[in-house]
């Protein structure tokens, strides 16, 4: 990897108060001082940031305990019900440290890390760090898998290099989809110390802010859709959710103190992709990608993710007169628009223009792939069956006799072509992040040139990236490589990587 890692800056920048020192001043200061390091001691004066209102629910910081100077993170995967998405309907929920979704996890580089995982789900389950860069043993793919009552503790130094947006889900062989479905799915934020990153929003609560969506579907059984034919049964009732709350039913609304907002974007659906633009067609500004910061903000004016992918936007309010209003477009896998939800309406009582976003934001290293070992993989599907190379890897065997096998520190560039004829899919790999090479024969544009760890592949299209497998190596634990629609995933289109030391 060649990630540049950058000293903490000392002096972070500070909000000046917006208004009267009330309750949602006080808080935000209980938000920004967990789990963060921009509420560190300094010299100058500190102020409070004011706390985001409106009715978009946001999640909570997760608190730490240190453990002789380790951060030490506690999750409960525990069920839940919900008799309010569906009336009439009882439906089955999960959740960490609560009946869905969970807490945002906030780490800095660095940074000495455990989680302590408990397992109150009444079935087995695993949790991933989606995007992370760990050491297998730790990497929470299906060799981690967490009996019920069981508490897994993997440790670790965080070692990203990057300021990004990752986020932590099950990974079990065949019941990702179930799991995920259920709710259970978390936001976690590495800072990296960088000026760049301290010059944009970040005070979380107050102008940083998680936006976890769902398209999904409740049937006729009051269950959430954990398979394609639940999404297109005339008796399913199709959800949009945005941190739990239904935009089908209602907008969420925000309400900030300050000129701008970044909001932290993840598509944290089964099977659809979701494309953001304002009501208005105006423009909006994108700063990073799922792996980090672009090497400078982007004027868009729509923006597509795939399952998995994360991207952070940052929204000019002072300059709008009114409020800026997100819409998001749900397509499925083959690309047929499901609907269109009113997902979000964001509001300022700034009264001054905010400050100019830095110019630069990241110096992203090109890797050298010379002498790169090269592959191809060729995601296909035969009936229900996902296969990478012909391969579905539905069991631990299968995935254990297909392994890809690389050593610590290789250099490889890799072929991924969409071999199906109207189905989308799209790439993960754990471990490290990837660059793109080109995308169906093109040279990359736009975040595509930053660094990515979940990439889209269209029908009867190849996407090539590189990648250097760096720092952790482990000859019996496994990675894992696959599509991101965790159905395809559970179906098959999966393999795992073995990085040999």
């Amino acid at each position: 990897m060649t990630h540049t890692h950058r000293s903490p800056s000392r002096i972070s920048r500070r909000h000046v108060l917006a208004g009267t020192f009330g309750i949602g001043a006080v808080a935000a200061l209980a938000r920004i001082g967990i789990g963060t390091s921009f509420a560190e001691e300094t010299t100058e004066a500190v102020t409070l940031a004011t706390a985001a209102g409106g009715t978009l629910p946001i999640p909570d910081l997760l608190a730490a305990t240190d453990e002789d100077g380790v951060s030490v993170y506690a999750l409960d995967a525990q069920t839940g019900t919900n008799t309010t998405l569906v009336s009439g309907k009882t439906i089955s929920t999960a959740g960490y440290n609560g009946t869905f979704l969970g807490p945002t996890i906030q780490l800095t580089d660095g940074q000495s890390v455990r989680f302590d995982v408990t397992n109150n789900l009444g079935e087995e389950t695993t949790v991933h760090w989606h995007g992370l860069h760990i050491a297998p043993s730790n990497d929470g793919g299906p060799q981690n898998t967490i009996e019920d009552g069981a508490t897994w503790s993997p440790a670790t130094t965080v070692n990203q290099g990057e300021a990004c947006t990752l986020w932590y889900h099950p990974h079990g062989l065949g019941t990702t989809a179930d799991q995920v479905a259920l709710g259970l799915a978390g936001m976690m934020i590495i800072d990296d110390g960088s000026d760049a990153n301290a010059a944009l929003p970040h005070d979380y609560g107050a102008d940083d802010i998680p936006i976890i969506m769902q398209s999904t579907a409740v049937t006729t059984a009051g269950a959430f859709a954990t398979a394609n034919n639940n999404f297109t049964a005339s008796t399913s009732t199709l959800k949009f959710l945005v941190n739990g709350m239904s935009a089908t039913d209602e907008t969420p609304t925000l309400e900030v103190a300050y000129g701008r907002v970044r909001l932290r974007l993840l598509n944290a659906s089964l099977t659809d992709s979701i494309t953001i633009a304002r009501s208005d067609s105006a423009s909006f500004t994108q700063v990073a990608s799922d792996a980090g910061l672009l090497a400078e903000p982007i004027s868009i004016t729509s923006l597509r993710i795939s399952p998995g992918e994360r991207a952070e936007i940052v929204l000019d309010l002072t300059a709008a007169d009114d409020a800026v209003k997100l819409q998001a477009t749900v397509r499925n896998t083959t690309n047929g628009t499901r609907y269109t939800a009113s997902m979000l309406s964001v509001t300022s009582t700034a009264t001054s223009a905010a400050d100019d976003l830095p110019d630069t934001l990241n110096t992203i290293t090109d890797i050298d792939a010379t002498d790169a070992t090269t592959r191809t993989f060729t995601l296909s599907n035969s009936g229900a069956s996902m296969l990478i190379n012909g391969i579905a890897g539905t069991t631990m065997d299968i995935m254990d006799a297909n392994a890809v096998m690389t050593t610590l520190g290789a250099i490889e560039q890799w072929t991924i072509t969409n071999s199906s004829t109207n189905i989308y899919h799209n790439f993960h790999l754990h471990d490290v992040p990837f660059q793109i090479v080109s995308v169906a024969g093109a040279a990359p544009t736009g975040a595509n040139t930053a660094w990515r760890d979940t990439i889209e592949v269209a029908p009867g299209t190849s996407v090539v990236i590189k990648m250097q497998f760096t720092d952790y190596a482990d000859n019996e634990y496994m990675y894992m490589l696959h599509c991101h629609n965790v159905i395809h995933e559970d179906d098959g289109m999966m393999l795992a990587l073995m990085v040999m030391s």
